[in-house]
């Protein structure tokens, strides 16, 4: 069997929140930057909780306080990329923008 087709490539992975103050505004804002720089599709779950990671209010809405593990999926041509990028972010604790 073959790969997928470039445009529906998936990365699963599992994120930590880090932190004392858990995913509040500034590291939401952050990951939602982070994401909108990729064309797949973002999405972080906790639990029976999902969110589009390119949406602010969404990853707010998670309410992941420090230590929360999150699922992360990325989906579309630049998904390893993306999650990638984002894992890196989870795990610099958003102390600055990884690129």
């Amino acid at each position: 069997m073959g790969d997928l087709p470039e445009e529906t490539q998936v990365f699963t992975g599992t994120v930590t929140v880090l932190g004392d103050w858990g995913l509040h505004a500034r590291p939401a804002a952050s990951l939602a930057r982070t994401s909108q720089g990729f064309t797949a599709e973002v999405r972080l779950n906790a639990g029976d909780r999902s969110a589009d990671a390119k949406s602010i209010l969404d990853i707010l809405n998670l309410a992941a306080g420090s230590r929360t593990e999150l699922m992360l999926t990325c989906r579309g041509a630049d998904a390893h990329e993306a999650g990638d990028a984002i894992s890196r972010l989870f795990a610099s604790g958003f102390k600055a923008d990884v690129p």
